[in-house]
């Protein structure tokens, strides 16, 4: 089965959300503040600083009204994924371009791996959950919050020995792991964990899954956030050819009540998981099961491009936090 990857936004998206928004630079997430055009950003493990300059004249943000996410104007863009034995062209990768060709092989093998160990578990779901799709999410999404975990267990310890002070980072990953949990409920609620081999699976290699990204996070990284991201497009492949298949029949069964209560009351959590847009861009429509599956589907490829821009140090920032920077600046 191959994976999914998402380049640049790596969903289109109707307005009004403008090119211009989507290609920003966010700052480091350190405690120095954003001043005027200009602002200083430390390497992620090297401490050699660097200066970074945002270019000419700050782009114009235009104000965003909330749109309804239907099905009918929203077209999802994939492209295929890395491919283990050939390294991208320069441009096309998932993180800056290599400086070398040591840190070129470096990021091909930690991609490869990533990639291989993602398509070991697929195996493994197909053969198990080939023709059980409930219980099947239930273990994915159970797998699939992990990470999270993972990330913010090593940066707490980072920032109790006060060699980083990430708060962006902490948050964005609280609010994915907000996310996935709900997707759990929504699962939980459908009947996904009610048989106990189901439970006992999911629970065992997530168990396994956060030791193995808490040391491969403390590593580098840039290849835990990969993984991550092979991870979560596996995950929208799933769910969107689950919906392709069933939406006949999803469309005649209603929706969870855990899942109407997420997507259509306390959105700040929502919005602040989506690194790509700005907040109050995406409001969900909820009738349905079909639009639950939808907006998951969804959220993993908002996840994705979150994943894609983590693996450049220094790409990530609360959307609250820099597009109200952002506003306040805008003449």
């Amino acid at each position: 089965m191959s994976l999914l990857s998402y380049t640049g936004s790596g969903v289109s998206l109707p307005a009004p959300f403008t090119p211009k928004a989507k290609n920003l630079i966010f700052s480091s997430l350190f405690p120095a503040s954003i001043k005027g055009r200009r602002f200083w950003r430390s390497t992620f493990t090297n401490g050699i600083d660097f200066q970074s300059r945002v270019s000419g004249n700050r782009k114009r943000l235009f104000r965003v009204e909330a749109t309804t996410v239907k099905e009918d104007e929203e077209k999802l863009v994939v492209e295929k994924s890395f491919d283990p034995k050939a390294f991208p062209e320069e441009g096309t990768s998932v993180v800056s371009p290599p400086s070398s060709d040591l840190e070129k092989w470096i990021i091909k093998m930690e991609q490869s791996t990533n990639i291989f160990l993602t398509d070991s578990v697929i195996n493994i779901l197909d053969s198990l959950y080939h023709d059980r799709p409930y219980p099947r999410f239930y273990v994915l999404e159970t797998i699939a919050r992990v990470p999270y975990f993972a990330f913010m267990s090593v940066l707490h310890m980072y920032e109790s020995f006060g060699w980083w002070r990430k708060a962006d980072y902490l948050k964005v990953h609280f609010a994915e792991s907000w996310n996935e949990m709900h997707h759990l409920l929504i699962m939980e609620e459908l009947g996904g964990n009610s048989f106990w081999f189901d439970r006992l699976l999911a629970t065992s290699v997530a168990f396994m899954y956060y030791w193995v990204t808490v040391f491969m996070y403390a590593f580098s990284p840039r290849m835990a956030y990969h993984f991550s991201e092979c991870v979560e497009s596996h995950a929208f492949e799933t769910y969107d050819k689950f919906t392709k298949a069933e939406k006949e029949k999803l469309e005649k069964l209603p929706a969870p009540e855990v899942a109407v209560k997420y997507y259509t009351e306390d959105l700040y959590l929502f919005d602040e998981f989506q690194t790509s847009r700005p907040p109050n861009s995406r409001r969900p429509k909820i009738e349905n099961l079909y639009d639950v599956f939808i907006n998951i589907r969804d959220d993993e490829a908002e996840h994705c491009k979150t994943m894609k821009a983590c693996q450049t140090h220094g790409n990530l920032h609360s959307p609250h936090t820099y597009w109200s920077n952002a506003s306040e600046d805008d003449p």
